[in-house]
């Protein structure tokens, strides 16, 4: 099918619209955008543009924790062996060894910027998770680790005196000209504007908002990821979605993340039956890597006919627990659940989008002036599976390496106060009223359904089929509000990770075809790559 997906999705002239210019523009405010922030120079004007406040990013959720080698039990090659390990063939080993190498330093810098890690006696509080060989999970406030990091990370940023900050402010599209990023088109209340900038860093986080089922906030709609392909960027490794094996599963509530911490420190997993079934399923039972235990409880749900599995804390220490997972206790308190006696109902829910806009070690992307970091991105740290704890980190070291590089392209470029001509013509209304929420909502249950822990060949060319009927209307519309484009960037999304999915025929980390059980790698042990110019 020819891609009909449109270069901008709301009309605009630079005669009709307000003009902003700055050095460095910064798209996202989770923890890579206000790393990339700090490393801008202070020379450069800097201006960084979210979505909703601050606080609302897929970091400020992250309870498990942030890796590093911070024991001297622990060593460098230990934390790339099993970031290897977790993610198989298609990790960058010079990449992990990067990122796993600069953990230290980036992890100093939040506690000199006033993050408080948890502590006992004095020392840092390392913790283990699924996938780790050894305790090195930095924690604070036990299990709201993102919320402590981004509230020291956003007083730290707003000291910068070079540093403009839109929150509630949404980016339409990236402007470009002569193949070149030259900023992006916003919009702030009801003012469009078109912010011309030297350098622009994407740091919009995931697109956990594609699935039903869901551990991450309304914002994560994969809007990055549909700016970058829809501005000619190549996109990398989109089949991967990792899934999170325990999120909290009460009908008619919404999900919440049960961390991945909760097993490192001795959690069980039961059926409905009271069967402790990882052990069937690996050798390493609850501690196996995330790909390998949501996989397990959906079998083992099948099995059992059963809507969800069970953790249990019962036989560990209350008065431990209730310290260790204070916002997991709270929020189950509400249901009715003691979580040092009461067994949790949990089910896998989309987590984290391992795959993204392409970049170098140094956060470049393929479109000249386009630089990227965090979630959106395919770095190569993860390969087919992200080991937990590392995303945080990841985010670290590649907003540190993109604000940099941003920054020092930036200096090198002369003052421009001219806009380019870049326009986008009106194209007359259908007058077909439609229902964003209903096409929403039937998106998300389809990529659950289809596109979830488990994929196969017909199932997924059914879900193509749908999200090209949905999207031969959708996209050519020309909308006024933040559904209706949110909306647009979810169709362009899902297409590509669904066709994806169905391209690679094997199973590898996150990525389940049942049709293709084993992996395969004479033939894809290699990058799926896409963009609008290939």
């Amino acid at each position: 099918m020819p891609d009909i997906t449109p270069r901008y999705l709301v009309p605009f002239h630079p005669k009709d619209v307000a003009h902003r210019f700055t050095d460095v523009l910064i798209i996202g405010g989770g923890l890579a955008g206000l790393r990339a922030a700090n490393a801008v120079d202070p020379s450069n004007s800097l201006m960084i543009v979210t979505k909703d406040q601050l606080q609302q990013s897929n970091s400020n959720y992250a309870q498990g924790g942030i890796a590093g080698v911070m024991h001297p039990e622990d060593n460098f090659e230990n934390h790339i062996q099993d970031t290897l390990t977790a993610g198989g063939s298609l990790c960058d080993q010079d990449i992990v060894g990067m990122v796993v190498k600069e953990a230290p330093d980036r992890i100093r810098e939040l506690m000199q910027w006033g993050t408080k890690f948890d502590e006992d006696s004095g020392e840092l509080s390392l913790g283990r998770e699924g996938g780790h060989s050894h305790h090195r999970i930095l924690h604070a406030l036990g299990d709201s680790t993102g919320k402590e990091i981004i509230r020291a990370m956003i007083q730290w940023t707003r000291k910068l005196r070079n540093v403009t900050i839109l929150e509630n402010t949404f980016t339409l599209d990236l402007l470009t000209d002569s193949g070149i990023c030259r900023g992006a088109l916003i919009r702030q209340g009801e003012n469009m504007i078109m912010v011309w900038a030297k350098q622009t860093i994407l740091c919009t986080g995931g697109a956990g908002q594609l699935y039903r089922e869901s551990t991450n906030p309304p914002v994560a709609t994969a809007d990055g990821h549909a700016l970058a392909y829809r501005a000619g960027a190549e996109l990398s490794d989109m089949e991967f979605m990792q899934f999170h094996p325990t999120v909290l599963y009460i009908a008619g509530s919404s999900r919440n993340l049960i961390t991945e911490a909760i097993r490192g420190e001795g959690a069980y997993l039961f059926d409905n039956n009271g069967y402790r079934f990882m052990k069937d399923y690996d050798n390493r039972g609850e501690l196996a890597p995330r790909d390998i235990v949501s996989q397990a409880i959906v079998s083992q749900m099948e099995k059992t006919r059963h809507p969800c599995v069970y953790l249990d804390l019962s036989h560990l220490n209350p008065s431990h627990v209730l310290s260790r997972f204070p916002g997991i206790a709270r929020t189950c308190e509400k249901f009715g659940i003691n979580i040092t006696s009461d067994r949790i109902p949990v089910r896998p829910g989309a987590h984290y989008m391992i795959g993204g806009v392409t970049v170098d070690s140094k956060g470049r992307t393929t479109l000249p002036g386009l630089w990227a970091a965090g979630e959106v991105t395919a770095t190569g740290l993860h390969g087919a599976n992200r080991l937990a704890s590392n995303s945080l980190l990841e985010g670290l070291v590649f907003g540190a390496h993109a604000g940099e590089g941003a920054s020092r392209a930036a200096a090198q470029m002369e003052d421009h106060y001219e806009a380019y001509q870049i326009s986008n013509p009106h194209i007359a209304s259908t007058n077909e009223i439609m229902d964003l929420t209903d096409i929403t909502n039937s998106l998300k249950s389809l990529m659950w359904r289809f596109v979830g822990v488990r994929r196969k060949a017909d199932t997924l060319q059914e879900a193509l089929d749908t999200i090209d009927r949905w999207r031969r209307y959708v996209l050519p519309a020309q909308f006024t509000s933040l559904q209706g484009w949110e909306l647009q960037n979810m169709l362009t999304i899902a297409r590509i990770m669904v066709d994806a999915a169905l391209q690679r025929e094997e199973s590898r980390g996150v990525h389940l075809r049942v049709d293709y059980p084993d992996r395969d790698d004479d033939r894809w042990n290699k990058h799926l790559r896409i963009s609008r110019c290939g």
